[in-house]
């Protein structure tokens, strides 16, 4: 028994793996922030939802999320700490926005890799 307790600092010191990944934290965070879930608004992927459709006689009106997968860092950073008409305010912090927009770019890899060939393209 004394053998275990001399062996187990040095165990523990080499336990360096977290909890959860980098990537699960970020889904988790986009998936329940704050109670609300970016996903909501911002879709699965990060493509964008339509809210609501307001319907008149004539016109629609149609509240959507926007489409965050080719959004900087900074920019999603200064977007989610500012006001919005419709967004709540999470009040995260820069690292969990970090976390979310890796989260973002690892899912829409695919993607954002075919929209630079056509950016680059044109």
């Amino acid at each position: 028994m004394k053998k275990v307790w001399l062996i187990l600092p040095f165990v523990m010191l080499n336990a360096s793996e977290d909890f959860i990944s980098h990537y699960e934290y970020g889904e988790m965070l986009y998936n329940n922030p704050r109670g609300v879930s970016c996903a909501q608004c911002h879709g699965e992927d990060g493509s964008g939802t339509i809210i609501v459709e307001l319907k008149d006689k004539h016109v629609t009106n149609t509240i959507s999320g926007s489409d965050i997968r080719k959004k900087s860092l900074d920019v999603m950073i200064e977007s989610v700490n500012r006001y919005h008409e419709i967004m709540p305010r999470y009040y995260l912090t820069d690292e969990e926005i970090r976390a979310i927009y890796d989260f973002i770019q690892k899912k829409n890899k695919l993607y954002l890799i075919a929209q630079e060939k056509r950016d680059s393209s044109q």
